[in-house]
């Protein structure tokens, strides 16, 4: 009875907690964006974006930054829907964006208001100079060649400004003046004859026909006074009647205008043909410069790289040599036959070529990418984009490539690279391109390891760690 009457005490206090859990599974499930209390093992938030702008360097025209990926520690999220409320928390009033060029800050931009182009997230803001710090305060020099600090005999040291009372001859205490040493003294109105100061209007003036000014008072009115001239209008400036035209006639008056919401910025719209990109990182944390810059050993070699990638290019792009020209006429003659030494046909050219190198870890080697496109009307131009590296023997090892025409945009965007970055905060960089297609495009992060380029990120759905597909 004892052993029945316990069991059902305990079975009764379950239902109580049973319930509780539910409900708490269920207020869970309706707050599935709750943030969490930070905690000293949070990691810091890290967002990449992409600044695209017309007009000079540090001074454009018209300019945008595009969030393109929040590092939370544990994965890369989409930056253009990353805690939106409305707008991403990338592109948050106030948030600041360091703008590098292979890893060197060239400035500052400042995120003032965001809004939506052709359906995505863009901010706007103003571009600033990267701080400098001020030149310390050079310290003054004291010549004590031969200066005891234990002997009492007195010393003479130069007098500056900050440690006198006065100037000299002031007669102040710490330096009583000479009797004889002359000293000018201020005019005063009641030095007999002599000319008095201007305004002081003493009418023993040596000069009884020159001319004084005297401050207008507003009790003395027969003193000159100097009034700005003015046309004369059937109007006056604040809407009085002057006594000449029809005193209900409107009257326009300059004025400040009320305040109309926040100031609008220049804003790049479209993809014009001269705009810029530069990879722009926000980070709460300080961390150290890293350039992404690859010194080659022999300088020869990046021109023997470079060749060797134009050469692969050509090829996927079916751009096949000049043919050759005709045989020389030989001129046969009593002495000797005579040809002409014949030169090799020109490659065809690559339109719009960009070839970079990186170091993107320390120690890494070089990692080359090459983009360009052939010649002619769009509709019949063709792109390529190649990521490679040196093999052991010199020669050129691709690891990744994308070629695709203009009819094929949306299948197969083209790729352009942007520059390299450090998105995941661990000191290694990746290649970030923009994807672009006919319609639309997105960005892409591209980390290269153990001879391999893999996809890790991409905008607008992509997931991290999905492998790259040529």
């Amino acid at each position: 009875m004892s052993s029945h009457r316990s069991n059902t005490v305990h079975a009764g206090s379950l239902l109580p907690a049973f319930a509780l859990f539910l409900i708490s599974v269920a207020a869970f499930a309706q707050y599935p964006g709750q943030i969490t209390k930070k905690t000293q093992d949070t990691p810091t938030l890290r967002a990449i974006g992409v600044l695209e702008w017309t007009g000079d360097l540090g001074k454009p025209k018209t300019s945008r930054l595009v969030p393109i990926t929040v590092y939370d520690g544990q994965a890369l999220q989409d930056g253009g829907v990353y805690l939106a409320r409305p707008q991403p928390m990338a592109l948050s009033a106030e948030v600041e964006y360091i703008l590098e060029e292979n890893g060197k800050p060239i400035g500052l931009y400042d995120i003032r208001s965001a809004g939506q182009e052709q359906g995505s997230w863009v901010g706007f803001g103003a571009w600033k100079p990267m701080p400098s710090a001020k030149p310390a305060a050079p310290k003054p020099i004291v010549d004590d060649t031969g200066f005891d600090a234990n002997d009492d005999k007195p010393v003479l040291h130069r007098r500056h400004a900050s440690d006198s009372g006065g100037s000299s001859g002031s007669g102040s205490p710490s330096t009583p003046p000479d009797p004889d040493r002359p000293t000018l003294h201020k005019k005063t109105g009641d030095s007999g004859g002599s000319d008095t100061s201007a305004g002081s209007g003493n009418p023993s003036s040596s000069d009884p026909d020159r001319p004084t000014m005297h401050k207008p008072d507003s009790g003395n009115s027969s003193g000159p006074v100097l009034h700005k001239h003015t046309e004369a209008s059937p109007d006056t400036a604040d809407g009085e009647h002057s006594g000449v035209a029809d005193p209900d006639r409107p009257v326009l008056k300059r004025g400040k205008s009320g305040n109309s919401g926040a100031a609008v910025l220049p804003s790049l719209m479209g993809l014009p043909a001269d705009m810029e990109q530069a990879v722009a990182v926000s980070d709460a944390k300080s961390r150290p410069e890293h350039p992404w810059t690859f010194t080659w050993a022999n300088p020869a070699d990046e021109d023997k790289m470079k060749e060797q990638m134009e050469n692969i290019a050509r090829e996927a792009l079916g751009l096949k040599t000049l043919p050759h020209a005709p045989a020389p006429v030989k001129h046969t003659t009593t002495a000797k036959t005579h040809a002409k030494p014949v030169a090799p046909p020109e490659p065809l050219p690559l339109v719009d070529e960009r070839f970079r190198v990186f170091e993107l870890a320390y120690g890494s080697g070089a990692t080359m990418v090459l983009s360009a496109h052939t010649d002619g009307p769009p509709e019949h131009q063709k792109f390529i984009t190649l990521i490679a590296q040196p093999d052991l023997y010199g020669n050129v090892l691709v690891l990744f490539k994308n070629v695709t025409d203009d009819a094929h945009l949306d299948e197969a965007p083209r790729m352009r690279l942007i520059d390299a970055v450090d998105a995941l905060a661990d000191n290694r960089g990746e290649l970030l391109f923009e994807l672009r297609g006919a319609t639309q495009r997105q960005f892409a992060l591209y980390r290269v390891l153990r001879g391999s380029a893999e996809k890790i990120f991409v905008t607008s759905g992509g997931e991290y760690g999905a492998p790259a597909s040529e």
